[in-house]
């Protein structure tokens, strides 16, 4: 952020996050000199940690005709630009900033991720290797660099450039202390697996449990609490405790993300032998007599919206993208031989009446009831969800449905997945465009539902 003495009170008030009297400050300076290059752009630096980016852009173009040069500004108009998913615009502000000054850092790593959202996965790779020679030492650098490797493909580089993270300023691991395990034979002792994602990266990243018991070790799951009684039935864990609760004794710990790294996996050796979680087959099958289902039925558990963080604003933001409009999901309904079954949970829009859905999540607890009501299923349909992570694990056949800008697990350009072998991936063709997906997918469903004895993989 840049400015002299008369701005030094909003940047201080911005640097403390302090952004509504950062934004009065800046506006106050405006007041008196509205063509202040600087206070524009640092009021555009504002609006956008408000996630008021319409009006951020707005300031930053009009620093930028009070002073064409001024490389600030036209890094924050890339970030405005950017959280519109106006890629192509976004892309040309961070190069133009850079061009105007070679060594911000910040407009070369956020152009690293511009172009990797656009699917320009070398450009965006080449442009990460700058940000690090630029900053070697600023690991949200190397993070950014970390995600665009691993939708690469390049597992092996990209899990080893993640552990970069705990570096970051405010990340260490929730309550847990002592060693961490490096990949070393545990010879017997306690290990402490942890997570420190959403549900979705537990429920992706506990297939390493088992191998680590395999080893040799005593191992412990210390997960979210909705997943506790799930995980408990995984053989070979010496126990499973929740998030909340006290920690057992432990001798090493390691989390989540960590572990296809300490594995030193590749494309080629990730752990995809599913079902690697199970559900309750008592209570599998009480839901699936109560679902009905069987003959030319076809049964679709269908979720279609991702978890609200409104206290996280990055995240809040990547959950609307994620997340498909229900009026969108249309195309669903009235398809003959096909019974829908919402496994949606936490969202108060409700699905279009037309989809004429079986709703039971209403007595669901927990995940291991959705594993049960999942376990009866012939197929589920699912945004980039926790849900979708079930689904694969529990080794049911899931159809996905990911955003342009899709998440770095799911890979450039590919219809499968190697970390569920019975995932098929319907893509955003440009932001926020759901309609050809969505249409693409019930076409799909439509064919399989008029073979229901077909693979639905």
């Amino acid at each position: 952020m840049a400015g002299g003495s008369r701005l030094a009170p909003g940047c201080d008030a911005y640097a403390a996050g302090r952004l509504s009297d950062a934004e009065a400050e800046f506006r106050d300076v405006l007041i008196g000199a509205p063509d202040d290059a600087e206070a524009l752009s640092n009021l555009g630096a504002v609006l956008n940690a408000t996630q008021r980016h319409a009006e951020a852009e707005a300031a930053c173009r009009a620093a930028i005709v009070a002073q064409p040069g001024f490389w600030a500004a036209w890094g924050n108009l890339g970030t405005a630009l950017h959280a519109q998913q106006r890629h192509v615009e976004a892309v040309s502000a961070y190069a133009e900033a850079l061009r105007r000054n070679p060594g911000d850092v910040g407009a070369c790593t956020n152009l690293g991720v511009a172009l990797a959202e656009q699917g320009r996965m070398r450009d965006a790779l080449a442009v990460h290797e700058v940000a690090v020679s630029l900053a070697p030492e600023d690991a949200e650098v190397h993070c950014n660099r970390a995600l665009a490797l691993l939708a690469a493909g390049d597992l092996a580089g990209g899990f080893a450039e993640n552990e970069w993270r705990w570096k970051a300023p405010g990340m260490v691991p929730q309550g847990v202390a002592g060693p961490c395990w490096q990949g070393e034979e545990p010879g017997g002792r306690t290990i402490l697996l942890h997570d420190e994602g959403g549900f979705g990266d537990t429920l992706q990243f506990v297939r390493y449990a088992p191998l680590l018991a395999a080893r040799g070790a005593k191992v412990v799951l210390r997960v979210q609490a909705p997943l506790v009684r799930l995980l408990a039935r995984m053989p070979g864990m010496a126990g499973v405790v929740a998030r909340e609760a006290a920690l057992p004794h432990y001798d090493l710990h390691c989390p989540m993300l960590s572990l296809p790294h300490r594995f030193a996996t590749t494309l080629q050796t990730i752990p995809a032998q599913v079902p690697y979680l199970r559900a309750d087959p008592a209570k599998a099958a009480r839901w699936r007599a109560r679902i009905g289902g069987g003959g030319a039925t076809l049964l679709v558990g269908l979720v279609w919206a991702g978890a609200s963080r409104p206290e996280m604003a990055l995240a809040h933001a990547m959950d609307a993208r994620r997340s498909v409009p229900p009026a969108a999901l249309a195309p669903l309904g009235g398809l003959p031989g096909v019974r829908l079954v919402s496994l949606q949970t936490g969202r108060t829009s409700a699905a279009p009446p037309a989809l004429d859905m079986l709703d039971a999540m209403g007595e669901c607890a927990d995940f291991d009831d959705t594993a049960a009501i999942v376990a009866g299923l012939d197929l589920v349909i699912a945004a980039d969800t926790a849900v979708a992570h079930l689904a694969g694990a529990l080794g049911r056949p899931v159809w996905l449905l990911s955003r342009y800008d899709g998440c770095w697990r799911w890979l450039q350009h590919r219809r499968d997945s190697p970390w569920y072998p019975g995932m098929r991936i319907y893509r955003q063709p440009s932001a926020g465009n759901w309609a050809p997906a969505v249409r693409e997918l019930a076409e799909d469903l439509r064919a399989v539902a008029a073979r229901p004895a077909a693979a639905t993989a």
